[in-house]
């Protein structure tokens, strides 16, 4: 199964309430990070909803980006390697919301 639909699966298993405040972001399936690592699996790539008064309009969107590579590395099967890309989609638009990797941690999803 394409990396690409494995993402768009488990987005489509989130929450609704979780994904319908999203505004003005787009998912997108990259390799691997700029530094070529494989530790980073995900990244939020735009202004917090909390940091929002900076924004105006015809902004970019912001973009959570899902690496393909360091998942694949980091996963044995099938099963791990979709819910490490749900704990990552979590984690990635709780950033979008404002959360913070400290309480993110604390709540179970770093």
């Amino acid at each position: 199964m394409a990396f690409e639909t494995l993402v768009t699966d488990e987005l489509d298993r989130l929450p609704d309430d979780m994904v319908d405040g999203l505004d003005n972001v787009i998912f997108v399936v990259e390799d691997r990070p700029e530094d070529g690592s494989l530790d980073l699996l995900g990244l939020y790539d735009g202004f917090a909803l909390t940091e929002r008064d900076r924004y105006g309009q015809g902004e970019l969107p912001d973009r959570i980006i899902v690496y393909r590579e360091p998942h694949l590395h980091a996963c044995d099967d099938i099963d791990a390697l979709r819910d490490e890309i749900h704990t990552t989609l979590v984690h990635e638009i709780a950033h979008f919301y404002g959360i913070d990797d400290t309480r993110l941690h604390e709540l179970g999803w770093a």
